[in-house]
């Protein structure tokens, strides 16, 4: 009983730390889509080339919300995909606390750190140019409505209430005086604009309470794995031949759940994991961000291509390591 409450308890506080990430994400994102008309494709096209940069800095701060904001950012068009995958490579999840917790050197902690922004922003720009060189980096264009309408949120409602009676916006009964008119349109006005942002809060409401159930459930699932299989064993399954270990501990890292990376860094720091596998580990480790990109990104196939990606990259980093004898 203890046991499913401690598990509780701890999806419960990882979740709702997410919460207001993605809220704040989703209110930009539709308030973007609906007040900014043309602009939005200036700001992405002028953002995008330096999003692997500004992501992996963002991605190193201890708070893997971060992530979950890259992921629907991506999801709706916003960032690039470089961008997300520097996000993902940087984020420290729970790396630092466990770090501070240790009363490790604080060099140690950033060389680590360190190590994976530079991974995320080198792995960052070269997946934007390549996608660029192979004309594969999308149309340039934000797709938040598509978002939207895959979550049946009704946002679209707010284009039609805010449509003008005709073509000049004016009142068909010309008998009302010019004042009243005048009025009128104002008052018509406010409305419109109460209305708008309320469509826009409540579809941000909308997504975010799906997204949020959805990481629970998941997150619940896993934490109960991780305390079933027991950190011992866990150790046991990563403590053999360094390039399995690194090839092991990649997939550890892939687990959606706080646990994840805070038993890599337990056992790193216990002497039990070498520098390879933990850099492997903690570069694919980036919180919930596959998890969410996986929600609301429509294409699986691409989101499971990005997930192999990150995969691939951390544990080529990870042997690099090992090959090198880097000790953090």
């Amino acid at each position: 009983m203890d046991l499913i409450v401690d598990v509780l308890m701890d999806g419960i506080k990882d979740t709702a730390q997410l919460v207001p990430f993605l809220f704040v994400t989703y209110l930009a994102m539709e308030a973007l889509e609906h007040g900014t008309a043309g602009r939005a494709e200036r700001i992405i096209a002028g953002a995008d080339h330096l999003g692997p940069l500004a992501g992996a800095a963002l991605g190193a701060l201890p708070q893997c919300g971060f992530s979950a904001m890259a992921a629907t950012l991506y999801a709706g068009r916003i960032v690039s995909a470089g961008t997300l995958v520097a996000v993902i490579l940087s984020t420290s999840d729970e790396m630092v606390p466990v770090f501070l917790a240790h009363q490790e050197p604080l060099s140690r902690l950033l060389s680590i750190i360190g190590f994976k922004m530079v991974v995320g922003i080198v792995v960052g720009f070269a997946v934007d140019i390549m996608l660029r060189l192979l004309h594969r980096a999308g149309d340039g264009h934000p797709h938040i409505r598509e978002l939207c309408e895959r979550a049946h949120c009704h946002c679209g409602d707010m284009d039609e209430a805010d449509e003008p009676a005709d073509a000049h916006g004016h009142d068909d009964h010309e008998d009302h005086g010019h004042h009243a008119h005048a009025h009128g349109h104002s008052h018509g006005h406010d409305h419109a604009g109460h209305g708008r942002w309320w469509h826009i809060v409540r579809s941000a409401l909308v997504h975010t309470g799906e997204v949020t159930l959805f990481i629970f459930l998941i997150s619940l699932a896993f934490g109960f794995l991780i305390e079933w299989v027991g950190e011992d064993a866990i150790a046991t399954f990563l403590g053999i031949h360094p390039v399995r270990a690194t090839l092991l501990a990649g997939l550890v890292g892939l687990i959606p759940n706080c646990g994840a990376s805070v038993a890599l860094t337990e056992l790193y720091l216990s002497g039990t994991l070498a520098s390879g596998p933990m850099a492997a580990g903690l570069l694919v480790s980036g919180g919930v961000g596959l998890l969410v990109l996986f929600r609301t990104n429509e294409d699986q196939w691409q989101n499971g291509e990005i997930a192999a990606f990150i995969y691939v990259v951390g544990v080529l980093a990870g042997l690099v390591v090992g090959a090198l004898g880097i000790i953090f």
